[in-house]
């Protein structure tokens, strides 16, 4: 398969793809119509912070199926985009941790120290000794806006040097958040009781401008550092507060804009240090981005699951033997539901009995509701099938028992509206053989494969034999027939793995019989 690459990654992410045999395409200054063309026929799109991935490029590329960020941040990538047209988006959130914790470490001793000023005074031939008196990070309080996985990684190197570890995230436990021997305060809080301020919260509407010069006005004293995100610090306003003395000092690797302008007034302080986006630039983290978003780009084309998916669920490597064939019963079950039920989808339910009910499942229920939609020929996937599933108002519950009453793990799917359901449940056989076992509570044994008929029919002499008959006489081969009963003379339900399509005249046919209460072709596996 194809795979592009707008922006220069490490070598040994390209090795990664070339010898899991995709073909590789670089284009480090493609932009406007030369992406668009490049990008019509790619499966696979790595980009760093370059190249913009909007609705328009995924527009283009009607073939794509993730787009891999070789690092952190993603504001560049129209995730919502991307989900509509069932791209995955994945990033590298492990790869340069390390990296940007140290240089945020570092960032935070050259501005306690004023270590750049006084090398360039003294590079320049001053002996500026008396003129910098430094502050020490034993005793002082650090503020951490963005309790994330820097951030907890600078917290814990920081609180080994003796500092005081306050932080503000919504998103983290106050239980995760004491392992590393921080205490969770609100944001005004952490500002105020900071000597040190670090951020590493995400760009987002939200974060967007956060810290301006109220905010900044809590910092009194303080130093303020960032290595995560620009834009999130309002630049005129820190370099106002350095300059009349309200803040101490000020580090940042990361702007608003980039390369910084030259009119910045953050260039005309010089309490502010600043580097150019240096918090990834080691050797190690780019090897490690690179390997990594190669990993998963590959791991998306090959059908599997991606670990660090951004708009679609994700399952652990380790956990991924054990639920990929279930991964396949949910969306076969998923498929068989809906074209089983006659009328408008307006509700499923994804129901897990067994061992199951101990894994993570949330990327079993995605295939589930993918199977569900697909028949409808909707252009869908496990990445946005619960998008597509809000916006139809199609109400979805997932439920989980551990108590199984025939089986070890068991998979059912639901599918209803007002006046109708149908209930499809899966499970596998002697470990990885996959199985449909029950069709609205009718007991069978049936292989989900290719074309499929159902029937349902009053438990009567002669009728499989018409049924037989019928197919016979359209052309139609039955592989297999699987047959369920009520009760002797009640109501049955047959299953038959058929070789060919069911023409509409052999359906006709059948729904004459008196005894047929009706017949109901399935498809699976993409074929008619």
């Amino acid at each position: 398969m194809k795979v592009l690459v707008t922006d220069p990654i490490a070598d040994a992410g390209l090795d990664v793809l070339r010898d899991a045999g995709h073909d590789v395409e670089t284009g480090y200054e493609l932009e406007g119509e030369d992406l668009l063309e490049a990008v019509s026929d790619a499966n696979g799109l790595i980009v760093r912070s370059g190249t913009e991935v909007t609705e328009a490029v995924l527009e283009a590329a009607e073939e794509l199926v993730i787009v891999g960020r070789a690092g952190i941040g993603v504001d560049n990538i129209d995730i919502d985009a991307a989900t509509d047209h069932g791209v995955i988006v994945a990033n590298a959130p492990e790869g340069n941790v390390r990296a940007a914790a140290e240089h945020t470490v570092a960032m935070t001793f050259a501005t306690a120290r004023s270590i750049p000023q006084a090398h360039a005074r003294l590079k320049a031939g001053e002996w500026a000794k008396s003129d910098y008196l430094g502050a020490e990070l034993d005793n002082k309080t650090l503020g951490v806006v963005g309790l994330g996985r820097v951030g907890q990684e600078v917290a814990k190197k920081l609180d080994s040097l003796g500092m005081d570890i306050v932080a503000f995230d919504p998103y983290i436990s106050e239980e995760r958040a004491d392992r590393i021997g921080a205490e969770l305060v609100e944001f005004e809080d952490c500002l105020d009781a900071a000597d040190f301020l670090t951020i590493h919260t995400p760009l987002t509407p939200e974060t967007e401008g956060m810290i301006g010069e109220d905010e900044l006005e809590l910092l009194e004293g303080g130093r303020l550092v960032n290595v995560g995100r620009g834009g999130i610090v309002q630049e005129d306003a820190l370099a106002a507060k350095v300059e009349d003395g309200t803040v101490a000092g000020a580090a940042l690797d990361v702007f608003a804009e980039e390369p910084l302008s030259e009119d910045s007034p953050l260039l005309d302080q010089d309490g502010v240090i600043v580097t150019p986006h240096l918090g990834a630039s080691t050797e190690a983290a780019q090897q490690n981005v690179a390997t990594s978003t190669a990993e998963q780009v590959d791991a998306a084309l090959a059908g599997e699951p991606v670990a660090n998916a951004l708009n679609a669920p994700s399952i652990d490597e380790s956990a991924f033997p054990r639920l990929e064939p279930y991964i396949e019963i949910a969306d076969t079950a998923g498929k068989v539901a809906a074209q089983l039920l006659d009328g408008r989808i307006e509700r499923i339910e994804v129901a897990y009995e067994g061992d199951i009910t101990d894994e993570d499942v949330e990327f079993v229920t995605a295939s589930a509701l993918k199977g569900v939609f697909e028949p409808l020929e909707w252009q869908v996937n496990a990445v946005n099938a619960p998008q597509i599933a809000e916006d139809r108002g199609v109400d979805v519950t997932e439920s989980k028992s551990h108590r199984a009453e025939d089986f070890q793990s068991l998979i059912s799917v639901t599918v209803g509206n007002e006046g109708e359901e149908v209930s499809v449940d899966g499970t596998l056989f002697a470990g990885d053989d996959p199985r449909i076992v029950r069709v609205d509570g009718y007991r069978v044994d049936a292989i989900p494969h290719g074309k499929m008929v159902v029937t349902r029919n009053t438990d009567e002499p002669g009728v499989i034999g018409l049924i037989g008959t019928v197919m016979g006489k359209h052309g139609v081969n039955i592989a297999g027939m699987f047959n369920a009963r009520e009760t002797i003379g009640g109501e049955a339900l047959t299953v038959y793995n058929v070789d060919g399509q069911v023409p509409e005249a052999a359906k006709d046919e059948l729904n004459e019989d008196e005894r047929i209460i009706g017949v109901n072709y399935i498809t699976l596996n993409g074929q008619n």
